[in-house]
């Protein structure tokens, strides 16, 4: 060879050498080697096959020497098939003097170049075989020698190394989303603890993180296992689905208490084939919702996006972990709605004690007067002591009624159903200035427009446990209450001119501030308080709309 053209090789070796050090995407680095490779042996069409994870096939196939049009006029890259194939099954350098004429090829596709010299050399780091380089045509018509073949191999180790710390920066980078995901979802679980709600932030979000087509979320309800919640194709007309759990992959998945990859649910004999007709899926991942060892639902993926909609190893994986945080939040939203019911129901308990009590000690007593009284009307010997009985009788029957009208405005004043807050709050007032001698000023600018059930309700009752305070505690003469709609919140200043009290010495509980606080919060609202000895009390409810 002479020296000339030895020099142009290895100067081509060396600028490709520089070249592929400096080239940060894959795919360029992948052209800028089959270029120098083309060049060095002076080959007139190369290409660069990338074998895919399996093994079996090529995931990418980059060309040098074949333009546009031609590539359109052959189609499909090449499967890795005939001596493509044979390069990937045997990972060694072959040397053709005739492509066309070795028996293992299976010829070329319509519109194909003619190709006859050729030279394939694999792509290896450490016995690891990531793919081929290809040359073909040598320029001359002459075939590829030994010396073409150690340059091209210098080239494919540098081809090996790029390709490896591609797919290395790659699984970095998935996990680095994986990761951010997993800690992004965890946060998200921890702030939301309504059931429904925070199964539908699971679903979407797992379907998200492993590109699956659908994902639901079924709870056993006794025999059977009801959908909860749905993410992807269909969604809404899912929700509520029911079906068996003996006769179902679902759930045998809840009783075993194991993740399990389905990779044909048609081949699958515990699938329960008329839920699979139904969703239209073909390929499944459940995974069970475990607290401790005990089993609460089943999370169940189908159909991975994409050309092969079978997951792998590692959707299964991050669907474990995702189900273990998901099944703490559901696990936590559960316990704290059993732990709110129970406060609830203890709250009406507290509140039906107080109003037996009053009944019992109040009116019972009153009907009690009332019975002697008749039987002293009964037992009266002239016309003056009867009238006089019943005069008692008819004060009596009159407090009595008071009484039990009073009973029934502490249990749902007939008003605030019926008209509303603000002509509620008047009624309430009213009674309350008569029976106290305290005088309260109410002022209302909430608008025409009534608030919200829910709302009307906190605030009332926050306004009359207020006024209580008043009369129990407070000593004061002269209550204020404020009713304002802004900034879209309804917001209540109830003022009194009473002694105070110091906040960090007096027993919220006795006060009843710890429920009025908790009855704002479940609609999202807050409770300030402002007092000190001496100097009156404010509190401040504002409730967002």
């Amino acid at each position: 060879m002479p020296a000339r053209q030895e020099t142009d090789r290895l100067r081509a070796l060396v600028e490709t050498g520089i070249a592929i050090n400096s080239e940060l995407s894959l795919d360029a680095l992948l052209q800028r080697i089959v270029e120098g490779a083309a060049k060095v042996t002076g080959a007139r069409y190369a290409a660069l096959g990338v074998i895919d994870r399996s093994g079996t096939g090529l995931e990418r196939f980059v060309t040098h020497g074949l333009d546009a049009e031609t590539h359109a006029a052959i189609g499909d890259l090449p499967r890795g098939r005939g001596i493509l194939g044979v390069l990937i099954r045997d990972a060694r350098p072959l040397r053709l003097h005739d492509l066309a004429q070795d028996s293992r090829s299976v010829g070329f596709p319509p519109n194909h170049p003619p190709m006859r010299s050729f030279l394939g050399v694999p792509i290896l780091l450490r016995g690891v075989g990531y793919g081929n380089l290809y040359l073909t045509e040598k320029e001359g018509g002459e075939d590829f020698t030994a010396e073409d073949e150690e340059l091209v191999t210098l080239l494919a180790a540098q081809a090996a190394v790029a390709v490896e710390n591609s797919r290395l920066y790659e699984s970095a980078t998935e996990w680095s989303r994986q990761l951010e995901s997993l800690n992004e979802i965890g946060a998200a679980l921890v702030g939301e603890l309504e059931l429904p709600r925070l199964l539908d932030l699971i679903a979407r979000r797992l379907r998200e993180l492993i590109g699956a087509r659908l994902v639901t979320i079924a709870l056993p309800v006794g025999d059977e296992l009801r959908i909860e919640a749905v993410d992807g194709d269909g969604a809404a007309s899912f929700v509520g689905t029911t079906f068996p759990r003996r006769d179902s992959k679902t759930g045998r998945v809840l009783e075993r208490r194991h993740s399990e990859r389905v990779d044909s649910l048609l081949e699958d004999p515990e699938v329960h084939q008329d839920a699979a007709r139904l969703f239209g899926a073909r390929t499944g991942l459940y995974v069970p919702f475990l607290v401790g060892d005990r089993p609460i639902g089943v999370l169940v993926a189908h159909d991975k996006l994409g050309p092969d909609q079978r997951f792998d190893s590692a959707d299964l994986r991050l669907s474990e972990q995702f189900a273990a945080r998901a099944a703490v939040a559901v696990d936590l939203s559960r316990r704290v709605a059993r732990d709110s019911l129970r406060r609830i129901v203890g709250g009406q308990e507290l509140e039906r004690r107080r109003l037996a009590r009053e009944l019992h000690d109040e009116t019972g007593q009153a009907l009690t007067s009332i019975l002697l009284g008749l039987r002293a009307v009964d037992e009266a010997g002239s016309t003056g002591d009867v009238q006089n009985a019943v005069a008692e009788l008819r004060e009596l029957v009159v407090a009595t009624l008071q009484d039990v009208r009073r009973l029934a405005v502490q249990l749902r004043p007939k008003a605030l159903d019926d008209f509303g807050l603000v002509p509620a709050l008047e009624r309430l007032v009213q009674t309350f200035s008569e029976t106290s001698g305290i005088n309260v000023d109410l002022e209302a600018q909430l608008g025409e427009q009534r608030l919200p059930t829910e709302v009307e309700t906190t605030i009332y009752r926050i306004v009359q446990e207020a006024l209580t305070n008043v009369v129990k505690h407070a000593e004061a003469r002269n209550v204020s209450i404020l009713l304002v709609r802004r900034n879209g919140s309804a917001t209540a200043v109830i003022e009194d001119d009473g002694r105070g009290f110091d906040p960090s010495t007096a027993p919220l509980d006795s006060l009843g501030l710890e429920g009025m606080r908790e009855r704002a919060e479940l609609h999202e609202g807050r409770l300030t308080v402002e007092t000190a000895p001496g100097s009156g009390t404010t509190l401040v409810v504002e409730v967002p709309l």
